[in-house]
């Protein structure tokens, strides 16, 4: 298993830690037609309760 031969400096830690980025979470229209509120993908929609058409769990 490679082993790095010296410490990392606190300068290239933090530089290399600079590029983490985050993104927004990606909405899609829930399916329901009642419905349509954004909701993220392959997830039962928070507000009716429903994925893929069938109710899976109580609504809010």
């Amino acid at each position: 298993m490679a082993v790095p031969k010296r410490k990392m400096s606190r300068s290239n830690t933090r530089s290399r830690r600079a590029q983490w980025k985050t993104t927004a979470p990606h909405l899609v229209p829930c399916s329901n037609r009642a419905c349509r509120q954004p909701k993220p993908q392959h997830v039962a929609c928070p507000s009716c309760g429903q994925y893929d058409g069938r109710q899976v769990v109580a609504p809010a």
